[in-house]
């Protein structure tokens, strides 16, 4: 999803002497690509062995990973997530690119408040494989003395065009406009604590435009280096959100609320939200879209028309 989001903003921008490497399965992501303009295409399984051919590569953005909060098998995790990263990082640092990878606010755990990037580094926790396993990088590349050479992405509630491959990983924004064109209701998790009334638990929403914006910010810049958080810096309810996808179909809200799965309430966090003055300090002026304005863009010029980035000049 980020990773051909970059890709048409990279385009936008004039750039089409670009690589892209991923792996196409039985979905129908391979639909992402066919608007973009690049270069060449490399199989994920094939990259690494082909590394030693390429150069010329000025910039590398690593955005593949397993993004499964509930996937079981750690062995795989460990290989694809942390090995494959470190491998294709050493190789770009050593060949003189710049190296801008996907870390996630996973790595954060349970915790509601205080995302900070200069948190302590070990005093994180994160809740499921999946963050670890970018925790795990994380740390690596700050003992490898790398803080300064790479730059790290800790990516919080992004969403927007491009995602329609990402089965359960999808974000409430697309899950939701399907089920109300098919229900007429949106069902979201009763809360359990008695701090927060239903729908009134909270994330931190990011457009993928915006996301891709920081992004390529990120990678140009001349100072930058470590761990950013990506998000728009406000909290928002699961309500406003829910609002806010009615109002962009033109209907009433009508939200009901379920239980939430006993397997998630102990793992459930019922706040996050970034700071992002680090993001800011290193001269991202740009304005954040609003959360309304962001999902009326999606399912008005997206969702609406099976629509992928690209598409609108066609």
């Amino acid at each position: 999803m980020i990773g051909s989001a970059i890709v048409w903003q990279l385009n936008r921008l004039g750039y089409q002497r670009v690589l892209i490497s991923d792996r196409l399965d039985l979905s129908e992501k391979w639909r992402n690509l066919v608007p973009l303009r690049f270069l060449d295409y490399i199989d994920a399984e094939d990259l690494l062995t082909a590394l030693p051919k390429l150069d010329d590569i000025d910039t590398v953005y690593h955005l593949g990973a397993c993004s499964a909060t509930t996937e079981k098998d750690s062995a795989f995790l460990m290989r694809n997530n942390f090995e494959y990263t470190k491998r294709l990082a050493h190789w770009a640092l050593e060949n003189g690119a710049r190296f801008v990878y996907a870390s996630s606010a996973a790595t954060y755990g349970a915790r509601e408040d205080e995302f900070r990037e200069d948190l302590p580094i070990d005093s994180l926790r994160p809740l499921n494989m999946y963050g670890y396993s970018k925790h795990l990088f994380d740390q690596y590349a700050l003992r490898a003395g790398w803080a300064d050479k790479v730059v790290g992405l800790k990516y919080f509630n992004v969403f927007g065009p491009n995602e329609d491959h990402k089965g359960d990983m999808r974000s409430v924004v697309h899950k939701a406009f399907h089920q109300i064109r098919s229900t007429g209701k949106l069902e979201l998790f009763r809360s359990h604590r008695p701090d927060f009334a239903d729908g009134c638990q909270q994330r931190d929403f990011l457009y993928v435009k915006d996301a891709v914006a920081m992004t390529i910010h990120l990678a140009g810049s001349t100072t930058a280096g470590g761990l950013y958080n990506l998000g728009s810096g406000q909290a928002h309810t699961w309500l406003d959100l829910g609002r806010a996808i009615f109002a962009a179909l033109d209907l009433e809200p009508n939200i009901e609320f379920i239980p939430m799965p006993d397997q998630l309430r102990g793992k459930y966090q019922y706040r996050t939200c970034a700071t992002i003055d680090r993001l800011r300090s290193t001269g991202y002026d740009a304005a954040i879209l609003p959360l309304a304005d962001s999902v009326a863009d999606y399912i008005r010029n997206y969702l609406n028309h099976d629509r992928r980035l690209g598409d609108e000049a066609a």
